[in-house]
């Protein structure tokens, strides 16, 4: 886990090779940070957030590698996003009852305040804004 700058707000990154056991590896990267920051009543939110966006990279990226930065954004807010090298932007689709893929950017849209892909230059930003509610954090 690589903290940001200190000069940014608090974040943390990790550079993943685009598998399936990244997924894993992410969501520990965003528990991991949410706890740092006390705020594990966000946990199970976020982990579902990064489990979409980086399957999502995984299955339709390209290149070896994705980024995953956790970030806090706000007394109680956090961004999750995600860079793969993709220029292709995701697409946001209405999965039937019967297909067995295609919800997760209507899952992250619904439990996210603000979500977003930001364009790069060799790539993607895809990101998520999370609200942690207040708990026994």
């Amino acid at each position: 886990m690589t903290k940001a700058s200190a000069t940014a707000l608090p974040a943390y990154r990790e550079t993943l090779p685009r598998t399936e056991a990244s997924v894993v590896k992410a969501r520990r990267l965003v528990s991991a940070s949410l706890r740092v920051w006390s705020l594990e009543a966000g946990e199970a939110t976020a982990c579902l957030v990064t489990s979409e966006l980086v399957t999502n990279a995984v299955r339709h990226a390209r290149l070896a590698a994705v980024i995953v930065r956790v970030s806090l954004i706000g007394p109680r807010q956090v961004r999750v996003a995600v860079v793969d090298f993709s220029r292709t932007p995701p697409t946001l689709i209405n999965a039937g009852v019967d297909d067995e893929s295609g919800r997760g950017l209507a899952t992250v849209a619904a439990v996210s305040t603000a979500w977003g892909v930001d364009a790069l230059p060799w790539g993607k930003r895809i990101w998520a804004d999370l609200d942690v509610p207040a708990g026994d954090s």
